[in-house]
């Protein structure tokens, strides 16, 4: 297991979104990215399915929103560190999961669903 400073994690995030083209960045709207050690009960229940949960996108699509959108509040996309470091063994390995996990909910709030991101290799 590797584990690294909460503010180390954090950085890996935000290279990560900082990573995605400009046009992909420019369109992520009223969503918010965090980190948090571990998911909640519920939600590892809910959307774990038998593995550990590594992030969690939770509010509406792009692809989904219409005018009653105008009002809500941010779209959250939650990164879970404890899980990812679960998982990693290596500095290098913590970075490469980090990624592959922001890309893989900031997808969600593109719209793409697990199955089509399982197609990708996500």
């Amino acid at each position: 297991m590797a584990a690294v400073e909460r503010a180390h994690f954090e950085q890996l995030v935000a290279e990560a979104i900082d990573s995605l083209p400009e046009d992909f960045r420019r369109r992520m709207d009223n969503v918010a990215v965090v980190v948090e050690d571990y998911p909640s009960p519920r939600d590892e229940r809910r959307f774990a399915h038998g593995r550990l949960l590594l992030g969690l996108y939770q509010g509406q699509p792009l692809t989904r929103r219409d005018s009653r959108y105008a009002m809500a509040f941010p779209d959250k996309i939650t990164i879970y560190q404890a899980n990812i470091e679960t998982i990693s063994h290596t500095d290098d390995e913590v970075r490469d999961q980090v990624r592959r996990t922001v890309l893989h909910e900031i997808a969600h709030h593109f719209g793409i669903d697990d199955p089509r991101l399982r197609e990708l290799g996500y």
